[in-house]
């Protein structure tokens, strides 16, 4: 009886999410409405309440007999993806209304995909970070072709399976090959296992297993079906993609070669610097010459995970915490840009083109500055969120003598902030176009508030860094 408390005890935010997705899905086949806005308030509800009940664990434990651990890292990933879904959710309805394809379905599919992702992030073995990876995949895969109407989003969702089928496989055989050489799936057995100098197995078998991980995460060079899928699938689906899933994915990324390989550092901090490098190069570079938003902003995302990864690649508390401190800013930064882009309508149809947003100054004040400071943010221009996010990874970097990835990052940022300024020009300098139809007071609130966050956090930064310094120390 005791061990079955404990187990509910640090399982409960999963149990919220799994009963409601069920108790959801009896209630939209009984109720029959294709339009059912009441599901998606319960499916909000039930994120707030997973949200809580994450934020009220204390202590650490390891349960589902080694399988799922709950601590202070996991809780706090977890409540940045159930974050990331909620406000997606909240984002979604006025264009899902809009084109026709506001089915039930589409909150259980994202609470079904945010399951997947709290398991993935409390994985303490092989066998559960695949079966939170597929849950969570599985239901992506759905999600990027919700709009069957659509000829682009259902490219979009047939390139993602089958790419995402590929590096689940290369996920998976990795995962074998480890097993294999060290005789456990643990985590904690493959680290007591791999030390000093591994056997080529465990080499192969780790490199199998970042090359899975990093596609998820959309790194260079495993990034090859982000612009297509982001740019194909529906914008408040590609807002989904850009947060929750990638901030669960970096979760295990770290979890992975903290906890599974410590011993052999040398191994995989070669392979994270590696694609660091190239996504920060990829992802400055090619964004340039893109007309897009949503395209230029799967660039963008690119950029932005080498920029995480430099964290990363420090291998030490302080780049854990930078990196946390940056997925948790980033996300702010991503929701508040994709809720400026649902609100691109004129004349009821949605555009995307970043030249339709040319005299937005004269025609709406409060959208352009609010998504000018979200440019700035993305480009890491102080003292908005987006700098202290850069200082934190590129300080550890420092901290871990990577001199010259700390001046590479900061070139290719340099680089990257070409591009956001453009727009920052286009919105403010720029001859004006049609205006745009008023928003949905949704969209305005979240790109508001998101706003605030960016551009006030430098006045108390303190609160999140400790959070995420502490969620950092749990895995040391």
């Amino acid at each position: 009886m005791i061990h079955l408390n404990v187990t509910l005890a640090h399982s409960l935010p999963e149990l919220a999410l799994v009963i409601g997705a069920l108790a959801l899905i009896l209630a939209g086949a009984i109720r029959g409405r294709p339009q059912d806005r009441l599901i998606t308030e319960i499916a909000v509800g039930v994120l707030g309440l997973a949200i809580l009940l994450a934020l009220g664990g204390k202590s650490s434990a390891t349960i589902f007999n080694g399988a799922f651990i709950d601590d202070s890292f996991g809780r706090f990933m977890k409540v940045l993806s159930y974050i990331g879904s909620l406000v997606t959710l909240i984002i979604a309805q006025d264009f899902l209304a809009r084109a026709r394809i506001d089915k039930f379905e589409f909150p259980v599919l994202v609470l079904l995909a945010t399951l997947g992702m709290s398991m993935l992030i409390s994985a303490a073995n092989l066998i559960a970070l695949y079966l939170g990876l597929e849950l969570m995949s599985l239901s992506l895969y759905v999600v990027a072709a919700f709009h069957r109407d659509d000829a682009r989003a259902s490219e979009a969702g047939l390139k993602y399976f089958v790419l995402g089928a590929l590096s689940s496989g290369m996920l998976l055989y990795g995962a074998s090959l480890l097993y294999g050489f060290s005789g456990t799936v643990s985590f904690a057995g493959i680290a007591a296992l791999a030390k000093g100098t591994p056997s080529l197995g465990v080499i192969f078998g780790l490199v199998f297993l970042m090359a899975g991980l990093a596609f998820k995460i959309s790194a260079v060079p495993f990034h090859m079906w982000v612009p297509d899928v982001y740019e194909g699938a529906p914008t408040p689906v590609t807002a989904f993609f850009a947060t929750a899933p990638k901030i669960a994915a970096f979760a295990i990324l770290v979890r992975v070669v903290m906890s599974a390989f410590p011993g052999i550092h040398l191994q995989w901090q070669q392979i994270v610097i590696f694609i660091s490098i190239l996504s920060m190069a990829l992802g400055s570079f090619a964004a340039i010459g893109q007309t897009n938003f949503k395209r230029l902003m799967a660039y963008s995302s690119i950029g932005h995970v080498g920029f995480a990864l430099v964290g990363l690649a420090a291998n030490n508390e302080a780049g854990v915490a930078g990196v946390l401190f940056y997925m948790g800013v980033y996300l702010v930064m991503v929701l508040g840009t994709f809720a400026a882009i649902l609100s691109m309508r004129i004349g009821g149809r949605a555009v995307e083109n970043i030249h339709d947003l040319a005299g937005l100054a004269r025609t709406d004040g409060t959208m352009a500055f609010f998504l000018a400071m979200m440019m700035f943010s993305l480009a890491g221009i102080p003292p908005l969120a987006g700098f202290f996010a850069k200082f934190y990874v590129f300080y550890a970097a420092v901290e871990a003598h990577l001199y010259w990835l700390a001046v590479i990052g900061f070139v290719t940022s340099v680089v990257a902030a070409f591009y956001y300024l453009q727009i920052v020009k286009i919105i403010y300098f720029d001859e004006t176009a049609a205006r745009f139809d008023r928003s949905a007071p949704a969209l305005r609130i979240v790109l508001v508030a998101t706003g605030l966050v960016v551009l006030f956090l430098f006045a108390d930064p303190a609160p999140f860094a400790t959070a995420a310094a502490a969620a950092a120390k749990s895995l040391f």
